[in-house]
């Protein structure tokens, strides 16, 4: 497979950051899928005494607060993060991509209005605008990924659209409006091919941080709601035992971390084997 007429491999492989990036998605991602069949008892299950250490012979890395096995739940405690991320940044992406390039093609007054619309969204802040929206729709997966594609269309919209407006002056689109073609045929035929290097980059840096967005709701108890195994929940229901079981806090930190570190490094080989600024994607919103 080739990305930018550069094997896919070639790209993996190119620097020691994006390989550990890849294979620390790679590994969550995998985690996600099976853990429901690796794991040794149900997530929720009450299984033994609480708080035990990890070590324990029936329980490799001991027990929660009210004693449900913690590697249990630390192995099933990313699947709804990662599903809640992924598909609400995929759709803020995708819509984002429609209007950021129909707006670079069509100008004038169109093109006015969404950035007006954009520029107004990035002036809350982030999480000010996902909590209230969470606390005024209900905590449901749903309202969570819905409000995580609201969050992040505005910033995929500004950065979408910069790459589209270098590609509108060149010499393909006048071809293409010269031929007769619509609006949009030109929008979906012509541009949305030309800009889908930096739709990939922008779908990873804003799924890493989704992932952290997720998580914060999680731990301030706007997230996902218990007993729903979640490593931003879990890291919550810890913070109370965090001198005689820092674990239960460590153990859950160190699953969010390696799997933002992951994405950031992965995107950021992505982004310098297009040739591409990744920070941008962060600094759009």
């Amino acid at each position: 497979m080739l990305v930018n007429d550069k094997p896919l491999l070639s790209i993996v492989t190119h620097s020691p950051g994006t390989a550990i990036g890849v294979a620390l998605v790679s590994l969550h991602l995998l985690n996600a899928v099976f853990a429901p069949l690796l794991i040794p008892y149900g997530p929720t299950q009450l299984v033994g005494a609480p708080v035990l250490a990890p070590g324990h012979p029936d329980f490799l890395l001991g027990t929660d607060v009210i004693g449900r096995d913690y590697l249990s739940r630390l192995m099933m405690g990313g699947r709804t993060s990662i599903t809640v991320a992924m598909i609400g940044v995929l759709g803020a992406v995708l819509l984002g991509t429609f209007f950021a390039v129909s707006a670079a093609h069509i100008g004038g007054f169109y093109d006015d209005v969404v950035m007006r619309i954009v520029d107004t969204k990035l002036s809350i802040p982030g999480i000010l605008f996902v909590a209230l929206f969470v606390v005024g729709f209900g905590r449901s997966v749903t309202v969570l990924t819905i409000v995580i594609g609201l969050s992040y269309f505005p910033g995929a919209v500004r950065t979408i659209r910069a790459q589209a407006m270098t590609q509108v002056p060149l010499a393909y689109v006048k071809a293409a409006r010269l031929r007769g073609e619509s609006a949009l045929s030109v929008i979906f035929r012509e541009l949305t091919p030309n800009v889908i290097e930096v739709v990939v980059v922008e779908f990873a840096i804003r799924t890493s941080s989704a992932i952290l967005i997720v998580s914060a709701l999680s731990f301030l108890g706007l997230g996902i709601s218990p007993p729903t195994p979640d490593w931003g929940l879990m890291v919550s229901e810890g913070v109370d035992q965090i001198y005689t079981a820092p674990w239960l806090i460590l153990l859950p930190a160190a699953f969010i971390s390696t799997l933002v570190v992951g994405l950031n490094f992965a995107s950021d080989g992505l982004a310098n084997a297009l040739g591409l600024d990744a920070a941008r994607g962060l600094h759009g919103g």
